[in-house]
């Protein structure tokens, strides 16, 4: 008995550091992705710039990051899990900070490229490490605390720029903004911790490819996997980023939100956004993921209204968080629903790249967003967003495969099926 009791308290450990490693490594990585959108007008006037120029540095970080989940998923799938994820989490790290030092527009493009690279690697690796490590049962709701860590990030953005901008600001107005990427720097301790706590995937260990010619062929035989998960991506990216990247500036430039205001409103959204994760991730381990996915998304589309037109502020936002908590919820659910349609082998490589191309080719919802909203308002621009972008959504999810519970200890692991059983 005693053996056992240890034995299964070291993998609860190892789940635990797991889950924890990732959480921040992905927490991180959106701290950094979302101050650019809170700073587009310091940025913009710092650089000479515009503020669609700027907007246009996250769009380029999108376009960006499928190369990362390239490099860091095979990677992963080849060497194991932990390696992989250090290493990427002291090159985004690095990325952030050099951002801080860009001279010009086009260097600070560049080191967004460089940082989006980082982070495509990221989330891909981290999610397969993660939910390799955890019970079947729970996969829905860990991962959406998992994918919560994007929220967090954000969340934390727009604390800082409360609690710690206003401080840069006024010993250095011109480069206040400067300073927030060099806290991007910060999450290089992480890969101490990941390097002495994480334990390597023991999925991975049963079911790593002989050799790389072995697992070439096995990622040629995924191509409409592939497709098919590239197109939810690309859908889920116009729902996420349509409706998250240039809502501070709606609120500055249409509602008359202050700065702070703006902050606040984000860091409650957010709140709401985690509950989010976790709720409808536990709902997907009890019904299913398409439905929770499907029932989240419909509960956005109603909530559109509150979110851009209602008539007070105190309900926009309520519509924001609501909105968020939706969306979220929704999103909270792919790193299982991702890992769980991917064959053992690719399963470092598979669910990441196809998030990464999905959000390159959702990149460009940010730019457009922006000079829609210059040209007509924010809110015309982001509600016919949304609303495209949900319905489209839902109809992907409800066309598509669902393998909810596969278990990925299984030796040899079969293909997921194409439908839920």
């Amino acid at each position: 008995m005693p053996h056992t009791t240890a034995t299964k308290n070291t993998a609860l450990s190892a789940q635990r550091n797991a889950l924890l490693a990732s959480f921040l490594g992905w927490t991180f990585d959106a701290f950094d992705f979302f101050i650019v959108t809170l700073l587009l007008d310091d940025i913009a006037r710092s650089l000479g710039r515009s503020r669609p120029d700027i907007a246009f540095a996250a769009t380029v970080t999108l376009w960006s990051r499928p190369i990362g989940a390239f490099i860091f998923g095979i990677m992963a799938d080849r060497f194991g899990r932990r390696i992989p994820l250090m290493i990427n989490i002291v090159f985004y790290a690095a990325a952030s900070a050099l951002s801080g030092l860009a001279p010009t527009y086009w260097t600070f493009i560049a080191f967004r490229a460089l940082f989006g690279i980082g982070m495509g690697g990221q989330w891909g690796v981290g999610a397969s490490l993660v939910l390799e490590s955890v019970s079947p049962r729970w996969r829905g709701v860990l991962s959406g605390f998992l994918h919560q860590g994007y929220s967090l990030g954000n969340l934390l953005a727009a604390l800082a720029m409360l609690a710690v901008y206003p401080a840069f600001a006024a010993s250095h107005p011109e480069n206040a903004w400067r300073f927030m990427f060099f806290l991007g720097g910060l999450p290089a301790i992480l890969s101490l911790f990941v390097f002495a706590k994480v334990e390597e995937s023991e999925a991975w260990k049963e079911h790593r490819s002989e050799n790389f010619k072995a697992y070439a062929k096995s990622i040629t035989t995924v191509l409409p996997r592939f497709l098919y998960l590239v197109l939810l991506l690309t859908m889920m990216g116009f729902i996420s980023h349509g409706t998250q990247d240039l809502y501070p500036t709606f609120l500055r430039q249409q509602r008359h939100f202050t700065s702070t205001g703006a902050a606040e409103t984000t860091m409650l959204s957010m709140v709401g956004a985690i509950i989010g994760g976790i709720v409808v991730g536990y709902c997907s381990d009890r019904f299913g993921r398409r439905r929770a996915m499907i029932g989240a998304a419909l509960l956005g589309l109603v909530a559109v209204p509150l979110w851009i037109n209602a008539p007070t502020s105190a309900l926009i936002v309520a519509g924001a968080v609501l909105m968020q908590f939706c969306v979220q919820g929704a999103w909270g659910i792919i790193p299982a629903h991702m890992n769980e349609l991917s064959p053992a082998q690719t399963r470092g490589f598979l669910p990441g790249f196809a998030y990464q191309v999905g959000m390159c080719l959702a990149g460009a919802v940010t730019y457009l967003e922006s000079i829609a909203g210059e040209h007509f308002s924010y809110a015309t621009a982001m509600g016919v967003v949304a609303c495209v972008a949900l319905v489209a959504g839902i109809i992907v999810i409800a066309a598509g495969p669902e393998a909810h519970g596969i278990d990925f200890r299984k030796s040899p692991s079969p293909e997921p099926p194409l439908a839920s059983e």
